[in-house]
């Protein structure tokens, strides 16, 4: 392991236990970042995804990675190693992510239609979109705008992403 001392616990465990741990590990000092996702692939293709409270900086993905690849044997399991932070338009995966967007515009899939809005709360069992949407008048000819809000419940979003407007 690169001259490095393997801490006898690693040893029993997992190739994807002994990743998620040095993530976990690498993390501590930054408690604003936070791990979306790890995909390992059949080839050994390690994929790990971070987002922040504040956004993910370049040195915060150098970090995570050395931390992943200097505590590794490629002697023991070969792998290749990508660790980015999610991009734009990736879809939402997690509370966190949902509350560090408050106020951003989302398009929200659920079970039943999909919706553009504003998510103006978020908390661990559902969110609130808000959003102006054109109605016929209840008296009368014509339309008018009405303000709609709606709680959806993270059970019932399939996707949702944030959109971004130039």
């Amino acid at each position: 392991m690169r001259g490095l001392s393997v801490p006898s616990f690693y040893k029993n465990m997992t190739f994807k236990e002994k990743i998620n741990t040095l993530i976990a590990e690498s993390l501590v000092d930054k408690p604003s970042i936070f791990l979306i996702d790890l995909t390992i692939t059949d080839a050994f293709k390690v994929i790990i995804a971070l987002d922040g409270d504040d956004g993910v900086m370049l040195q915060d993905c150098i970090d995570v990675s050395r931390a992943v690849e200097n505590n590794l044997d490629r002697e023991e399991q070969d792998f290749s190693l990508e660790v980015a932070s999610v991009g734009v338009g990736s879809p939402l995966k997690m509370v966190r992510q949902y509350k560090k967007n408050i106020g951003r515009t989302l398009i929200v899939s659920t079970v039943i239609e999909k919706i553009e809005a504003e998510l103006v709360d978020a908390n661990e069992d559902f969110i609130i979109l808000s959003w102006e949407a054109r109605e016929p008048k209840k008296i009368g000819k014509g339309k008018e705008t009405v303000q709609k809000k709606q709680q959806i419940p993270y059970t019932e979003i399939k996707e949702a992403i944030v959109t971004v407007t130039f």
